[in-house]
């Protein structure tokens, strides 16, 4: 083996290639012949670094081939998929890593044995929640795969299902992550493709159709354990539901017998304008999966908060995570949850999605032959675009990247945008002209 890594930053250099000396089109390259292939990001474009907490400096191809790349500043419109909700780079929550790793020097031990700080972490969840009981992970689909887990466990240990015979429904238009469990609840042909064969014991119902619920749970309710799906679905291009839908859900589901286990990783931590988005609808799941911005943006963090007769159907050795709550992941969860009450972001989030969805619909006035339906709550919005060839979301991403935008298509024709809870109102103007301009040119 012939390896040398050296220096850092632009420095960094890896058998003599040096990181900062590579173009966009080289590190394209890099990916597609030494990366597996299970993103499309957006062309000619790489990240370099973060300049406030809405706005990134990307490396973009130099028109003028002068050099090998040029800066640019974009605001960030998809915020990580929510995961960055509390701003890149919170100096609240920098501030704590920093001091954590010089003064208390405890990265990283194994739940095998206790540390101090995973008694913050349970304390500031349990209350953010009003749940019982926290079980600390780290990625998002995990929290969904525990949820997966403890219903099915309840099913069996508490509503007394036979064995294996327990189902959990989802909804259809789901998205949960990208696990074998994931995707066997998913109804999407290319997240599941020669991945087979599939998790048994799930069934789908349609989602925000009350009817097609109650329904299912007259023909096979002894047999289900919960009901696992997402408040307002994101990745099928920011589903909102009928307003009376989840109350009407809560009561099916407690006169079945049913866990109503919800899946907050995208749409918890303030996004929607409530810290979670269920208080939208009056109404509180049984479990509840969260991640993404449970971290800031700074470390991968991930947790499931439940009843206690649900999660307490725990035992050691049925569940575990080497990294799940470790010293250095639990202080950035108490801080990530510290700068979302401290900051009031949810509040942020209501009176700047208003504002955002505000152009959104005197755009949708403005362009009616192209723009078809404007969604959201709080700063997880949508506009899709008619389904026309030419109304075309990737080409809309990446011509709202020449403005100086950062959005992502999603099925087609949809756009997502979703900035930071810290946004101000003068970079939601900016923003909003931006896509102003791009749909006038479609």
């Amino acid at each position: 083996m012939n390896l040398n890594i050296s220096g850092y930053g632009d420095d960094l250099t890896v058998n003599g290639v040096r990181i900062g000396d590579l173009t966009p089109l080289e590190h394209e390259e890099i990916e597609k012949t030494k990366g597996g292939q299970n993103y499309s990001p957006l062309e000619n474009v790489v990240v370099s670094h973060v300049k406030d907490s809405s706005t990134l400096v990307c490396r973009k191809p130099d028109k003028n081939n002068v050099a090998s790349y040029i800066e640019e500043e974009i605001i960030d419109g998809l915020c990580c998929y929510s995961a960055v909700n509390q701003g890149q780079l919170n100096q609240t929550i920098v501030d704590a890593v920093v001091r954590h790793l010089e003064d208390e020097k405890l990265p990283t031990v194994p739940r095998s044995i206790r540390h101090k700080y995973m008694s913050a972490f349970l304390m500031a969840v349990t209350s953010l929640t009003g749940m019982d009981r926290v079980v600390p992970k780290v990625a998002g689909v995990e929290s969904w795969e525990l949820t997966f887990k403890l219903c099915r466990r309840w099913g069996y240990q508490v509503k007394k299902i036979p064995k294996d015979k327990a189902i959990v429904l989802g909804a259809t238009g789901n998205f949960h992550g990208r696990s074998l469990s994931a995707i066997s609840m998913s109804d999407d042909a290319d997240a599941q493709r020669d991945f087979g064969p599939f998790v048994p014991g799930i069934e789908l119902v349609p989602y925000n159709d009350i009817d097609a619920l109650k329904e299912k749970f007259e023909k096979k309710g002894d047999l289900i354990a919960a009901y696992s799906v997402e408040p307002i679905q994101g990745e099928a291009g920011v589903i909102v539901p009928n307003d009376n839908y989840w109350k009407e859900v809560r009561k099916l589901c407690d006169q079945y017998n049913v866990l109503l286990a919800m899946d907050e990783v995208q749409t918890g931590f303030g996004r929607t304008g409530e810290n979670f988005a269920h208080q939208l609808f009056g109404v509180k799941p049984d479990l509840m999966g969260c991640g993404k911005a449970a971290g800031g943006g700074i470390l991968p963090v991930s947790f499931v908060a439940g009843r206690d007769d649900v999660v307490g159907t725990l035992t050691p050795g049925s569940e575990g995570s080497t990294f799940g709550g470790y010293p250095l992941a639990s202080v950035v969860g108490v801080y990530a949850i510290k700068v979302l009450v401290d900051q009031q972001l949810a509040k942020n989030a209501k009176i700047r999605g208003t504002q955002l969805l505000d152009h959104f619909n005197e755009m949708k006035s403005e362009f009616p032959d192209k723009i078809k339906e404007i969604r959201g709550k709080g700063l997880l919005t949508a506009f899709e675009m008619h389904d026309e060839k030419k109304l075309d979301g990737h080409k809309v991403s990446m011509e709202l990247m020449n403005k100086g935008v950062y959005a992502k298509e999603t099925h087609h024709s949809t756009v997502r945008i979703a900035p930071a809870l810290t946004i101000e109102s003068w970079q939601i103007d900016d923003l909003a002209e931006c896509i102003r301009d791009v749909i006038k040119e479609l």
